[in-house]
């Protein structure tokens, strides 16, 4: 166990280190602000969608190595995808990092950001987790006000 503790710990690391999109992306369609006052978190995060599909996502700021490897890789996981297939992963993502139950047969798969796992046990931690993805709601909403864990 922890071997795969140490594993988890490594690819978020990775992440932090070397964010994926990061970056303002030209031509986006929707942006929202995020902001997590506990720690200092600050995300902007921009998509580029058509038709419903995230057709390119990227963010910039600065936070934790939670904060970026999440938005990192939340990132990764929704290029491509409709905005219905994001809305369910944020609730899978959501409930995994929360430690609420999910029903399996109706939850998309979460692939690598199953290293999250461990969020749960450090409840100061979600919010750090979770804010590009609240943020990225908020930019798929079109809701202009900044995001904020309080």
């Amino acid at each position: 166990m922890s071997d795969l503790r140490e594993l988890y710990q490594e690819v978020i690391l990775d992440h932090h280190r070397s964010p994926r999109n990061f970056r303002r992306l030209e031509g986006a369609n929707k942006s929202a602000e995020g902001f997590n006052p506990l720690c200092g978190d600050h995300v902007w995060l921009y998509a580029k969608v058509e038709d419903g599909v995230l057709r390119d996502i990227g963010f910039q700021g600065s936070g934790c190595a939670i904060s970026t490897a999440s938005a990192s890789m939340m990132t990764e996981s929704l290029k491509g995808k409709t905005e219905a297939q994001a809305e369910a992963l944020f609730e899978r993502f959501h409930d995994l990092v929360t430690g609420k139950p999910h029903d399996a047969a109706r939850a998309p798969d979460l692939g690598k950001l199953a290293v999250f796992a461990g969020v749960r046990e450090y409840p100061v931690r979600v919010k750090c987790a979770t804010l590009a993805w609240h943020t990225l709601r908020a930019a798929l909403h079109e809701r202009h006000e900044t995001v904020a864990t309080e």
